[in-house]
């Protein structure tokens, strides 16, 4: 009997159905075998790619026509690198049209193996089944022939027994036998006949036992066992079996862990798709952004490409290489043209670009207010000037009552006009924070006083003013003091080619007073009416610039930069950079002390939110992300720290050792100076650069903004210098450390002061000066030696005093021989002290006795004399 009983497997039903035996495996290593048919899918050949020809393949936006186009043509690009990406883009299409050439060719080989393949699969089954047809025939044939050979052996059996049982009848009675006591029953006398006839039946019943029965039982195993074999070569590369299960295989069957369904399917559909084809997904040749230097991974990451890979092929080029390792672009170029993707040569400076200014177009613009400076001499009254306009007080909050910041301010006229005021410092010192006054000004105001007229600050001024090439006003200051003469003024500036228009010029100039506030108003219109002409216009609606006016470091706030808005609008929040720094806006504080939320164009503001100080005088740009800000930082820090590196490294090792051995005869006073503001510390560290000499100057080992730290003391003690503070103090730490290792701290709110201090310290590290002075001349007579002191000298004081402890000199022919000091100086057998002229003495020299009659001493003393630095 079959295990499937005459019913039809368990499929998917339709087509021609493949049978596949699985192994599923339980819990307590119980396993079962399942038989399961699948049905094969329907092959889908993909559709070919649209031709050239055809109404679908239009030009792309990246085809070479449209690149060529100089309408459609990306912004920035050069005749000569479009020429490059067109002749890039024709050599990419080249090689796709060879690539879909060898696919197709391959596709159509593939086809005919498979064709192949299939005719031979068909061939070998048709065969197996003729074969399996051809057994089963011979083996139905050869069951008939058994089961006829047993029905004929029955039938002869019960002839023969019909036989016997007849010839019994006819025959008499045959006489008593012992077999009685064998058979005592009634039955014994049937088996006794049926004796003679029951070897040939056992011998049918063993052949065939029960009819045809015994046949069909030897049949199922012989198939049982073809099929086993049948199963064991139907067995395929890829581990699927066929057949159908029975009893025995599955009692036999292995005891391992089989796939799943799940997976028998997924392996399936990969094979075909793998037969096909079409499982490899067609490969994407992209735009790779290469810039200067570029790592192996980084490089393969945008490719997409695996990073073993590029490294086998840059060794096949030479280069033994790791994954961490930098390439230039040159050699990452020749890469990935290897591998046919396209270059797209970048530059570390373009992220620059995300700053870069788009001009306004004139309906954006809206007039703004102007941006005056202050410009002058140290003490001529500008700060005092800018009082009166403002109405504050502003000059009792300066130490010394100099401006030692730039101070921007906003003033609002009597008629509503808004200016913007800058005060810069007069002093020398503040030469830098003066010129970037100029630079992000509108109109300067030149403060002249009347009774001191042109000096050397003014003159600066003007060449400040003229370098920035912007309008320039004159105020006559002080006109109320005694001895005031403005007409001096306006003659000493035609020496600086400034004519005023009292003097038939074009230059406004107006006669002020601070104190009494004459000029003022006279003063304002003066600016207005500057304005006015130069028509000055921003766009508010736009990511902010501005410029650093000045910059310092809070201890609660932390750093501060004064910015002074030059176009679009500051907002809370804004993401910016700035110089090396970048930050978001947290706070903005105006003139005033006030926190606002935005400030537009001429409006000078504090900006909290900074990542650290910056310079005064950097611009600030308003960006769209903190990633682009962060960015632009880095890499302007990274090109300063090349800069700096490059100009170390450009000298050669005969300029440094020419260097160290000239720094070997300079002495160095190390200083470390801590300021309030950025601009203050630059205009100290100015000053002090220029303080010294060929023999001795200043070194400023560190500078910067803030409170003086443990840090600077550590600094200061490893250095052996002192701390100048100025404007700040330290901290009680530092206090305590600074106390504790014996740094002198120097605490200055004036920069005069500080200036003088370091000139002073800096000039005990002077070498005194020596100055001989001529005191007398000694002619030799005669010479003598005495024992115990050696050659001895009868001399004669001829001009001036001979003293024991002055220089002396021999001289013989008017040549110095000898110099150095006198070892004994006696008149007749006395030591004395001195001996004047027109007497006689005997001189001893000090380890030096090769005198003559005849020589003459030179007798000198010697000064020290301190030098100061100018």
């Amino acid at each position: 009997m079959s295990d499937t009983d005459g019913k039809k497997p368990l499929g998917l039903g339709g087509g021609a159905p493949r049978p596949g035996q699985v192994k599923q495996s339980f819990s307590h290593g119980r396993t079962k075998s399942v038989v399961v048919e699948t049905k094969r899918k329907r092959v889908v050949v993909p559709v070919a790619a649209a031709k050239p020809g055809t109404p679908g393949a239009a030009a792309a936006p990246g085809s070479a026509s449209h690149l060529g186009d100089p309408s459609k043509r990306p912004a920035g690009i050069s005749d000569a690198e479009m020429e490059r990406r067109l002749a890039a883009l024709r050599v990419a299409k080249a090689r796709e049209a060879e690539d879909n050439a060898r696919r197709a060719e391959d596709d159509k080989a593939r086809d005919e193996e498979r064709a192949r393949k299939r005719e031979e699969t068909e061939t070998k089954d048709r065969e197996e089944r003729e074969r399996l047809a051809a057994a089963k025939a011979k083996a139905d044939e050869e069951e008939r022939v058994r089961v006829e050979a047993a029905a004929e052996a029955v039938s002869k059996a019960a002839a023969r027994k019909a036989d016997v049982l007849g010839t019994s009848r006819r025959q008499p009675a045959a006489p008593e036998k012992p077999a009685e006591a064998a058979a005592p029953s009634g039955r014994g006398d049937r088996a006794d006949r049926n004796a003679p006839a029951q070897p040939a039946v056992n011998d049918a019943i063993a052949r065939a036992p029960m009819g045809a029965k015994p046949a069909l039982a030897v049949r199922k195993v012989d198939r049982d066992r073809e099929e086993r074999e049948r199963n064991a070569k139907a067995k395929t590369d890829d581990g699927r079996r066929t057949g159908k299960l029975t009893l025995n295989d599955a009692l036999a069957g292995e005891s391992g862990r089989t796939r799943s369904m799940a997976a028998m399917k997924r392996k399936q559909e990969k094979a075909r798709q793998k037969a096909l084809g079409i499982g490899k997904p067609e490969k994407q040749f992209r735009d790779v952004q290469l810039p200067e230097t570029i790592t192996v991974s980084e490089l393969a990451n945008r490719m997409t490409e695996r990073a073993a890979d590029v490294v086998k092929s840059l060794m096949k080029m030479g280069m033994m290489v790791t994954m961490n390792q930098a390439i230039d672009a040159d050699t990452a170029e020749l890469v990935i043209e290897e591998f046919g993707h396209r270059v797209v040569r970048v530059s570390d400076a373009d992220v620059e670009q995300a700053i870069e200014l788009v001009a306004d177009a004139d309906g954006t613009r809206i007039t703004r207010p102007p941006i005056v400076t202050i410009m002058g001499h140290v003490d001529h009254g500008k700060t005092s000037l800018l009082d009166a306009i403002r109405k504050a007080n502003v000059v009792s909050g300066e130490a010394g009552g100099i401006t030692q910041h730039i101070g921007a301010y906003q003033v609002t006229t009597e008629k509503g006009q808004v200016l913007t005021f800058l005060d810069t410092p007069g002093h020398a010192a503040f030469t830098s924070m003066r010129s970037r006054g100029a630079q992000v000004t509108d109109i300067v105001v030149l403060v002249v006083a009347a009774d001191d007229a042109v000096m050397p600050q003014t003159i600066e001024a003007i060449a400040h003013a003229k370098a920035a090439k912007v309008p320039m006003i004159v105020a006559i200051n002080k006109v109320d003091k005694y001895g005031a003469d403005p007409t001096k003024v306006r003659t000493d500036l035609l020496q600086h080619e400034i004519v005023v228009e009292a003097m038939s010029g074009d230059v406004q100039d107006v006669e002020v007073s601070a104190k009494t506030g004459q000029g003022i108003e006279e003063l304002l219109e003066a600016i207005a009416l500057q304005a006015e002409i130069l028509e000055l216009r921003a766009n508010p609606n736009r990511a902010a610039a501005g410029a650093v006016i000045e910059a310092k470091l809070d201890v609660g706030r932390g750093p501060i930069a004064t910015v002074l808005v030059q176009n679009g609008t500051l907002r809370k929040g804004d993401i910016f950079v700035v110089g090396e720094q970048w930050g978001k806006v947290r706070a903005l504080i105006n003139d005033k002390g006030e926190r606002i939320d935005e400030a537009g164009p001429s409006v000078p503001v504090e900006v909290l939110g900074l990542s650290g100080t910056p310079s005064a005088g950097d611009t600030l740009n308003v960006v769209e992300t903190e990633a682009q800000a962060r960015e632009i930082a880095d890499y302007r820090l990274k090109t300063a720290k090349d800069k700096r590196a490059a100009a170390g490294a450009a000298t050669t090792l005969e300029q440094l050792m020419a260097k160290a051995k000239a720094d070997q005869s300079v002495a160095e006073l190390p200083v470390l100076v801590k300021a309030d503001v950025q601009g203050s510390a630059e205009a100290i560290v100015q000053a002090l650069e220029k303080v010294g000499n060929d023999e001795v100057r200043v070194r400023v080992l560190s500078y910067g903004v803030g409170a003086i730290t443990d840090t600077d003391v550590m600094l200061a003690e490893a250095s052996k210098c002192p701390i100048i503070g100025f404007n700040v103090r330290a901290n009680a730490s530092a206090r305590n450390s600074a106390h504790q290792k014996g740094v002198e701290i120097r605490y200055y709110s004036i920069i005069y002061d500080l200036v003088d201090d370091i000139k002073a310290a800096a000039s005990g590290l002077l070498k005194a000066e020596i100055r001989e002075t001529f005191i007398g001349y000694a002619t030799i007579k005669e010479v003598f030696k005495v024992t115990g002191i050696g050659q001895v000298a009868g001399c004669l004081v001829t001009e001036g005093v001979a003293r024991r402890s002055a220089g002396v000199r021999l001289l013989r022919d008017n040549v110095v021989i000898h110099e150095g000091t006198l070892k004994t100086l006696k008149r007749f057998k006395d030591e004395v002290k001195e001996v004047i002229s027109g007497q006689e003495c005997g001189m001893a020299f000090e380890r030096y006795d090769d005198i003559r009659a005849g020589d003459v001493i030179e007798i000198f003393e010697r000064e020290e004399i301190q030098r100061t630095l100018a």
